[in-house]
């Protein structure tokens, strides 16, 4: 009988609806809650996608996993409490956790395995294993509807130690690309290090996960300009990585994000019932890939979900970029439509989910603008060189160094906070990753009459702490004097002053391995963002570091 590898992974989970994801290690039937998928092969790998859409609302189920009548789940002697199908609850409090920027490293004490250039600096407690330990303990009704995972869920550029030797058994790691992700199968490799371990393993099969991917997901500065694109292109190991990273996350990521109904609306997942071989798919999927990279508005990876009354819309800002001829936009315009569309409706709350941050600090969001005008041209060809250069070496590449992309989601949040662009929502909140710090900063439109509380939340990293030099880089870049002194630069490179106003919530970003956790209920909204501390040798915990109350702006 095959044997469950990866997973069970609850994905999608609406009024009636549930998906559930499995990877096991040969083909078989899979069954969950009297509901059946045959797997799908990919290059040798096999994987399930299992969707029930006559599920009681308002209901818990728990549920287990059988493979050809088997059952695999959950593990015998499980620690954990049985995992469960939550079907959404109007009259509930909803509660949406969400991070970014997760190493996969060992989890054992002492927890201080040290990036290379820094041997001082460890990456900690993972803050996703202290949210499954601290919910092994509560009350369903306590737990998570969602976890929104907003970006690098792994890292292709920083693989941990047994993914490592692995790579070491298969090719010769002193030749390009070294001890990094190399093609399809050692993303397979990564994915099972990082969501394999045990507490995590219990946590996504229970909690509806959600996912966009950011660069590390492929490489650091994925897509940044043109002119990197075209340097990387010239790689004769890029296409496998590049090839291997698409198709991963379509299989790992993406399919999970669709409701039953979108997936067979996605031409690629009807191939899986349409293919004769398993090789017609993987050749299915792997040309697909190639078309992802090669021409960015030829599918969308931006999704909505929603709860009852609240919407989540998250937002591609990494593989759909526009940068041929020079361009510069984080969407084509048939993607900004869809946005648009979907940011469209009657919700008591909103959420924009975008990786890379709207609003950064003011030094830092002034410095990418005064990047991207300066490599434009503004200050003549040396100066453009230059500009780069800097560009690449301080990841300037945030929706700041995307001056028009800017102005157009700042412009589609003012119009839906304002009711222009249909019934304004009580809150409306960004939630982003990326940057490895966390914070809460309010936006002010002065010239618009705004009716909703705009918020702009960072939770970054659930496990990736900064050393301490880039802490106090990211310090200053919240520092007034560096918002003043970057802003009369940018002026001098043609850069206008932005409409939206942003302040800090509280007096200064934390650099913690954190979660946040979005509460809702009627018109009220919350955050609160905590940090994991290591408690005892066998379980970390979570602490409060900020709590704040959404549907009120400091004007009240």
């Amino acid at each position: 009988m095959p044997a469950l590898i990866l997973g069970p992974m609850l994905r999608y989970v609406g009024n009636t609806e549930a998906t559930v994801w499995v990877e096991v290690d040969g083909a078989c039937e899979v069954e969950v809650l009297g509901h059946t998928a045959p797997t799908f092969e990919v290059e040798g790998h096999h994987y399930a996608l299992v969707y029930m859409t006559d599920l009681a609302p308002a209901t818990r189920h728990a549920y287990t996993v059988q493979i050809d009548g088997e059952c695999v789940w959950p593990e015998p002697d499980s620690p954990f409490p049985p995992s469960v199908i939550q079907t959404f609850d109007k009259d509930a409090t909803l509660r949406v956790a969400f991070g970014s920027c997760r190493v996969s490293m060992p989890h054992e004490p002492p927890y201080t395995l040290t990036h290379a250039q820094d041997e001082k600096h460890g990456f900690e407690i993972d803050a996703l294993r202290a949210l499954a330990m601290r919910m092994r303990g509560q009350v369903p009704d306590e737990w998570p509807h969602a976890l929104l995972m907003i970006g690098d869920q792994i890292y292709a550029d920083e693989v941990s130690p047994p993914v490592c030797a692995w790579i070491r058994t298969r090719r010769d790691t002193s030749q390009p690309p070294g001890e990094e992700l190399a093609n399809f199968e050692e993303y397979t490799r990564l994915y099972r290090d990082a969501w394999g371990q045990a507490e995590i393993r219990w946590l996504l099969s229970t909690v509806p996960s959600v996912m966009i991917f950011d660069d590390h997901d492929v490489h650091d500065d994925w897509n940044i300009s043109e002119s990197w694109v075209k340097e990387m292109r010239n790689k004769p190991w890029w296409h496998e990585r590049i090839v291997g990273g698409f198709m991963s996350y379509w299989i790992y990521q993406h399919l999970g994000n669709l409701s039953p109904r979108e997936l067979h609306e996605d031409e690629l997942f009807e191939r899986i019932r349409n293919s004769e071989a398993p090789e017609e798919f993987a050749g299915h999927l792997r040309r697909f890939a190639q078309r992802a990279d090669k021409e960015p508005d030829s599918y969308r990876w931006s999704f909505y979900r929603d709860f009852g009354d609240s919407r989540l819309v998250v937002v591609d800002s990494r593989a759909g970029r526009m940068l041929a001829n020079g361009g510069r936009d984080m969407l084509d315009e048939k993607e900004w439509r869809w946005v648009e569309a979907h940011m469209r409706g009657e919700f008591a709350h909103l959420m924009l989910g975008t990786s890379l941050p709207v609003l950064l600090g003011h030094g830092i969001h002034h410095l990418e603008a005064w990047s991207e005008a300066v490599c434009a041209g503004a200050w003549g060809s040396w100066w453009a060189k230059q500009g780069e250069r800097l560009r690449r070496w301080l990841d300037l590449e945030h929706w700041s160094a995307f001056g028009t992309s800017f102005k157009r989601i700042v412009d589609l949040i003012r119009r839906v906070s304002t009711g222009e662009h249909g019934q304004a929502p009580g809150t409306l909140t960004i939630l982003s990753g990326d940057v490895h710090h966390v914070y809460l900063a309010e936006a002010r439109f002065p010239r618009s009459k705004v009716r909703s509380a705009i918020h702009q939340a960072v939770c970054s990293p659930l496990r990736n702490p900064l050393g301490a030099r880039d802490q106090r880089i990211m310090r200053a870049g919240w520092s007034r004097w560096a918002g003043v002194l970057m802003r009369s630069i940018s002026r001098l490179a043609g850069v206008g002053r932005p409409d939206v106003r942003w302040g800090l919530c509280h007096d200064k970003p934390w650099f913690d391995n954190q979660v946040a956790i979005l509460s809702f209920k009627g018109l009220q909204a919350s955050i609160c963002f905590e940090k994991s501390v290591p408690g005892d040798a066998t379980q970390p915990h979570l602490e409060a570091v900020f709590e704040y109350r959404l549907d009120k702006t400091n004007a009240d």
